[in-house]
């Protein structure tokens, strides 16, 4: 999961100088390589042992957060802020003061960093930093930073330096494309928030804007909150499974894994119950936002939104989904029938299928055909084991190498997390990825990536190194062990890495296009992308062995698991389906033409085909709808470009050099800086249909010929 503070909706709102873009850029002339440092450290070792303690520098300097001097204490963040603003003010001064030409497009892009800098990093810091002091520190910063950026989106000067230079089409002509595009992004994020209006429709932009903010962070909020039901009205035998206090049953989620029917059916009418309040946000969150697009020029939010994608309009998107689902539904009925006919087996008194019982049912078919208990696999993916993988993949397809670095005192905010330099063969240091991979109280639950600093070439001809962090929750170590990841923890952590080397492997000119600053449905491509080396035997033979003995993990054993994640596969999609439609048609056409809750019956009935149950409300547990709004669909296309790119260059030979170094120049080089589909194009040699996406996705389901004669045998 990508994780951006561009991307509005987590304390502060989508701004002109930083969109919810992720990307990598075309390779800067004149970049100088980095000289390898000798306090290097193999990877697969570092992460197999607990860090040492600081005893080096014990009475060392203290760096700062990641090496940010200022911010060796909470007070730091005063300071860094104070001088971001500063700096930004003297910026506008300067770009407003100077004719309009390439400069003008340079200064915009440092006025970002200069802000991004401190914005992102207090980001990360105000929700991951195990100290009040330095969340609370950071979330000031953000504040601060917002209100900045709220001023910028409404000075009429600065729009109009840039407006200048795109009004002169000699001007225009004479950039370079990536500079050209740059530009008519930051326009774009501009015109967005509503500054080409006159005055009294900018306020209003401006209103509704923080108005859509304000009722994102409440709807969020509200899609975990817990429901309670009086003790009296629940069988006594199923409130183990639940929280109870007093008369009262808390349910906190939908426990889709319980292996008791009646369990899953509580929980799923409870916890989906409709909560007027939530209700009504969201009908509020999707009116504003309607209200905001037609104010700014667009039909509906969803054309506003999807401007610049791979699919560039909701029309593609819906196409896109409705021959999905057409595709799908022979395999769905057949994966609903298989998953009917074990409910019936294992309860034969109550065999109707309902919306709660797919997740539980398909894991009992796939443990009972495939024997994929985790714990077998366990023991043959220690951390140390799965970061030695990534390594080889890198270098066998990049020339890259990951190496550990002793992080200087005060430069990490919790002692487990570990520090990685990575490293070209060629062109030497790259950047940096601050792994904080381990559980610890209070720390957020989702697995992501985070930019704390973007790449871009600066002007003495020096590149700034991105900076990102990847984020899990792995279980420590023990006495006796390693930290042991399971298949699908192992697979995580391939998918940060995609997005990791995405930052990485970029050498933009401009931080605005860096890294993962692209599309939402291109950013999403290298990290899927990471998720089928993780499904292939040959990568996976290269690391997996027990810790203990040494041993392969047997071949078959990587088969079964591949063959495992088919199962049900197609129903599983066909959700995903009826997601992003229902995300389309909430932020299609307004007036709605009916309630959000009869559109999700009638979307479910028809992209879906399992019943809606009465006085259930899951849309409003849809937390994707803030920071995915209108762009739900963007995990299956990307996924159907990340299949697209593994057939047609990495199937034959998963660690072909020219494969990946194509891939790195035409994909992973550019991000933002270069239209998606072009790089889609780039990649695979040819223009893809809505219909090869559609094939693309379909042929992933089928099971491997191979594996079925090896498990008859």
């Amino acid at each position: 999961m990508l994780y951006a503070w561009r991307l509005g909706g987590h304390g502060l709102r989508a701004a002109a100088l930083w969109p919810g873009r992720a990307g990598l850029g075309g390779l800067g002339a004149g970049i100088r390589a980095r000289e390898v440092s000798t306090s290097w450290s193999p990877v697969g070792a570092a992460f197999n042992v607990k860090p040492q303690g600081r005893r080096l520098d014990l009475f060392g300097e203290r760096r700062g957060l990641f090496g940010v001097p200022e911010l060796s204490a909470p007070e730091g963040f005063r300071i860094a802020q104070e001088n971001a603003l500063r700096k930004a003010d003297l910026l506008v001064e300067r770009v407003c003061s100077m004719p309009p030409g390439p400069q003008t497009v340079l200064i915009f892009d440092e006025l970002s960093d200069s802000l991004c800098r401190v914005a992102d990093l207090a980001d990360f810091v105000k929700i991951a930093h195990p100290e009040r002091a330095f969340r609370e520190a950071a979330e000031e910063a953000c504040r601060s930073i917002g209100t900045m950026v709220e001023k910028l989106n409404t000075n009429v000067e600065l729009y109009q330096s840039l407006q200048k230079l795109l009004a002169d089409k000699k001007l225009v002509d004479s950039l370079d494309p990536e500079t050209r595009r740059v530009a008519e992004l930051f326009m774009f994020d501009f015109e967005i928030s509503g500054i080409h209006l006159d005055k009294e429709k900018r306020k209003r932009a401006v209103d509704l804007n923080v108005k859509i903010l304000d009722l994102s962070n409440v709807f969020l909020m509200g899609t975990n909150f817990p429901n309670k039901i009086e003790k009296h009205l629940l069988p006594e035998h199923i409130h183990p499974n639940f929280v109870v206090t007093g008369n009262h049953v808390i349910i906190d989620g939908l426990h889709a894994e319980a292996p008791d029917d009646l369990v899953r059916e509580a929980a799923y009418k409870i916890f989906l119950y409709p909560n007027a309040g939530q209700l009504k946000c969201l009908e509020e969150l999707l009116s504003n936002r309607d209200l905001l697009a037609k104010l700014v020029g667009y039909s509906t939010y969803s054309h506003r939104a999807l401007q610049g994608t791979i699919a560039k309009n909701p029309e593609t998107v819906m196409q896109f989904l409705e021959k999905l689902s057409d595709k799908l539904s022979e395999r769905t009925i057949k994966d609903f029938e298989m998953i009917r006919g074990m409910k019936m087996k294992l309860n034969p008194q109550n065999s109707e299928l309902m919306p709660w019982d797919p997740p539980y049912y398909s894991g009992v078919i796939r443990a009972e055909r495939y024997n994929i208990e985790p714990s077998l696999y366990c023991p043959f993916f220690s951390l140390g084991a799965c970061m030695e993988g990534l390594n080889i993949l890198f270098t066998k397809l990049l020339g890259i190498t990951l190496y550990a670095e002793q992080p200087a005192k005060g430069e990490v905010w919790c002692e487990d997390v570990r520090k990685l330099a990575v490293v070209h063969e060629s062109e030497g240091l790259l950047g940096y990825i601050y792994c904080d991979f381990f559980q610890r109280a209070d720390k957020p639950h989702q697995d992501c990536h985070f930019t704390i600093r973007g790449g871009r070439l600066k002007e003495d001809g020096d590149y700034q190194l991105p900076v990102v962090v990847l984020m899990l929750n792995l279980p420590h170590s023990s006495r006796n062990s390693p930290t042991l990841l399971t298949p699908g923890m192992m697979e995580n952590l391939f998918h940060e890495m995609g997005h990791a080397m995405h930052s990485m492997l970029g050498r933009t000119r401009y931080q605005h296009v860096t890294g993962t600053r692209c599309p939402t449905d291109f950013a999403e491509v290298p990290s899927i992308l990471m998720e089928y080396f993780a499904n292939d035997y040959r990568v996976v033979t290269q690391f997996a062995r027990h810790y203990q003995t040494g041993q392969s993990l047997p071949k078959n054993m990587v088969s079964r698991l591949c063959e495992s994640k088919k199962v049900c596969a197609a129903a599983d999609m066909q959700l995903q389906v009826f997601y992003a439609t229902l995300d389309q048609i909430y932020h299609g056409k307004h007036p709605l033409r009916t309630s959000t809750t009869d559109i999700l019956r009638e979307t479910q009935e028809k992209f879906y085909g399992l019943p809606y149950v009465p006085n259930t409300a899951w849309q409003l547990r849809f937390s994707h709808l803030v920071g995915y709004g209108a762009k739900y669909y963007s995990y299956l296309m990307s996924r159907a470009v990340a299949s697209m790119v593994w057939k047609e260059c990495f199937q034959q030979d998963p660690f072909n050099r020219a494969a990946g170094e194509r891939y790195r120049r035409e994909m992973l080089a550019h991000g933002g800086g270069k239209e998606p589909m072009l790089m889609v194009q780039g990649m695979l040699q040819k223009c893809p249909s809505i219909d090869d996406f559609v094939s693309a996705l379909v042929s992933d389901l089928d099971l491997d010929f191979e594996t079925f004669l090896m498990d008859s045998e």
